[in-house]
């Protein structure tokens, strides 16, 4: 039985990581939120969640937990199955972000899928050349490399996107592999997606609901296919506001020549098309320039990120917060209104009752069932 709360507050439950509540300033945000008739209140999944709501919406940073549920971890299952059977039972509970779009956003390839098949290509935006590798066979990998027409260099990326502190920079690291012996270095499960030199320039559009900002980012320097050995790196060290990895230094035979700004028009679309197609209101996308071509590629997209250098985050994120809010109630009320969901005469197997949960609740996104986990050779234009 849920506790008793002032019921004219609405109650936001949240989850994130310590780390993350400080970088975040999360004590300043509670104040914010107070000050605007929300309570905040830090979920315990180690205990039911029936006891410490109710919730009018959840507020989550769980990729790390999600990431260990998916390759095993006990722990992370029962924390994954204590949140999933609360919110199962309470689908008038609105969800920011619901947990099997973050799912999907974990799993490069299948992201990256969801970038092939969106609109993004009505605007030239394209996600580089790429390719899911499960084999240990090199001379395999060659071949599915071919096929997928990923070209060297290639990034080879771990295939889930974010993991546990405890593997944090197994997590981020990334290799450049720039000729067939340098296959071998691939771990898999993995994602080799062809490198796109961008001048060592990167955007990143930081998604808060309807709201967007881009920061300029530093990132990886040209490279060319050679015969030069496989270059291990971690992405934070190279595309953190204040790095100053040697992998983002130019080549002097590298002239930049005239800098094309980019659009931000381009970037407001860019980010309202990956916000729909992905259901998901916080997102991190990482936006490089082609060189020569001028093209925008997206080559990375996170949930949930650090939204550095974001001037007023907690105004996007109390607004968010609220249309998600305002948008579940009228959906809530849009549902209740429409009665008896069976009243075709075709029996869809489900009782009213959980035809309205499965409604409500919005749990699973489009293209979730559209690309499944064994289609995992998508590949996209380069």
């Amino acid at each position: 039985m849920l506790s008793t709360k002032e019921p004219s507050r609405q109650v936001i439950g949240y989850w994130m990581s310590e780390k993350k509540s400080q970088k975040l300033n999360w004590s300043e945000f509670a104040s914010v939120c107070k000050e605007n008739g929300l309570e905040l209140v830090k979920l315990d999944l180690n205990e039911p969640l029936e006891m410490q709501g109710p919730f009018t919406a959840i507020l989550h940073k769980l990729t790390d937990i999600i990431a260990l549920a998916m390759q095993g971890d006990a722990k992370a299952t029962r924390m994954m199955e204590n949140i999933e059977s609360f919110l199962d039972a309470h689908p008038e509970v609105a969800v920011i972000d619901p947990l099997p779009n973050v799912r999907q956003l974990l799993d490069r390839s299948l992201s990256y899928s969801v970038i092939h098949s969106s609109d993004l290509g009505t605007i030239d935006v394209f996600t580089p050349t790429y390719v899911e590798l499960t084999s240990s066979d090199v001379q395999e990998n060659i071949a599915t490399l071919s096929s997928a027409g990923v070209k060297f260099p290639f990034v080879c990326k771990p295939l889930v996107a974010h993991g546990s502190s405890n593997a944090h920079k197994f997590c981020y690291q990334m290799s450049i592999i720039f000729n067939e012996e340098g296959v071998s270095d691939c771990k898999p499960p993995c994602v080799a997606q062809t490198f796109i030199n961008h001048n060592a320039v990167l955007y990143k559009i930081f998604s808060v609901g309807d709201d967007h900002y881009v920061v300029e980012r530093p990132s990886l320097k040209n490279f060319y296919s050679c015969d030069q050995e496989t270059i291990h790196f971690d992405s934070h060290d190279v595309s953190k506001a204040d790095s100053t990895s040697a992998l983002s230094i130019l080549d002097p035979e590298d002239s930049i020549g005239d800098i094309n700004m980019p659009d931000p028009e381009k970037f407001a679309r860019i980010a309202e098309i990956l916000n729909k197609e992905l259901g998901m209101a916080l997102l991190g996308i990482d936006v490089v320039l082609e060189n020569g071509t001028n093209r925008y590629a997206i080559i990375d997209i996170n949930a949930y990120p650090g939204y550095d250098g974001y001037p007023n985050f907690f105004g996007s994120l109390l607004s968010c917060i609220q249309k998600t809010i305002a948008d579940h109630s009228s959906h809530l009320a849009e549902v209740s209104q429409e009665g008896n969901p069976d009243d075709s005469g075709f029996d869809t197997g489900y009782s009213s009752d959980e035809k309205k949960k499965n409604l409500l609740r919005g749990r699973v996104h489009k293209k979730t069932m559209l690309y499944g986990p064994g289609n995992t050779n998508c590949t996209s234009g380069s």
